[in-house]
């Protein structure tokens, strides 16, 4: 019996099912090896990685963050570009699929949640989005913030906003569908890609078991796996 190899993978909160059904089929083929994920904001994993956190493995919500940390020469692979996300207004008291983005205009509507745009790239994409629509300047005063997207999700979940912006992989979930509610998938042209990107920190150089996660990712069962939950993918 060969000695457990530790990986330790920072990931944007958009990813939690995905990545944790990845994660589970990974570790099946590879028992020697434990990866272990946290989830949490792009952002705030990116001032962690510049402070030296230890990290192996990092999955963004955007390619930017990692971007930023190949210029600090904090990596050690090149930035892949995993998955591409899509956003959905997301609610449990109106149906946003009857009037689409004026479902947010809705005067019954006092709060609207998204994700922090500062820290979780979803959250800058949703305001992107509400600037297109030019109804951005009517709601903001409407607008609470979750420090990344999983917490926003939970604000229209726990009745604490009436509505809100998400990732459509975290309202495919089995706890979402529970949940009862509708949601619309917002246009992807208004707004820039939610082109998301992996790279392999300087702290995993050198290390096989950090590769072949990577490595893993762009298989056609992750790939397969990502599309389930509303991804789009590179692998055919």
């Amino acid at each position: 019996m060969h000695a457990q190899q530790k990986i330790t993978i920072a990931a944007a909160a958009n990813l939690k099912i995905a990545l944790d059904s990845i994660n589970t089929v990974f570790k099946i083929q590879n028992p020697t090896i434990n990866s272990q994920v946290t989830y949490g904001a792009s952002g705030k994993f990116f001032e962690q990685i510049s402070n030296s956190a230890p990290f192996d493995l990092f999955f963004s919500a955007d390619m930017d963050y990692p971007k930023k940390l190949e210029e600090k020469k904090l990596t050690a692979s090149k930035i892949k570009m995993y998955a591409t996300g899509k956003l959905v207004i997301w609610s449990k008291k109106t149906d946003p699929n009857k009037s689409r983005m004026n479902s947010l205009l809705n005067s019954d509507i006092r709060k609207i949640a998204i994700g922090n745009p500062v820290t979780a790239p979803y959250g800058e994409k949703a305001v992107e989005s509400l600037k297109f629509y030019k109804i951005y300047d009517k709601l903001k005063s409407k607008l609470v913030f979750g420090e990344n997207i999983t917490q926003a999700t939970q604000f229209i979940t726990t009745g604490n906003a009436d509505i809100g912006i998400t990732a459509l992989s975290l309202v495919l979930t089995p706890n979402m569908k529970k949940e009862g509610g509708k949601y619309y998938i917002i246009p992807t042209n208004s707004h820039s890609a939610l082109e998301q990107g992996c790279v392999i920190l300087k702290n995993a150089k050198g290390n096989p078991s950090a590769l072949k996660f990577y490595n893993f990712i762009s298989s056609k069962k992750a790939a397969a796996i990502f599309k389930y939950y509303g991804y789009d993918t590179q692998t055919k």
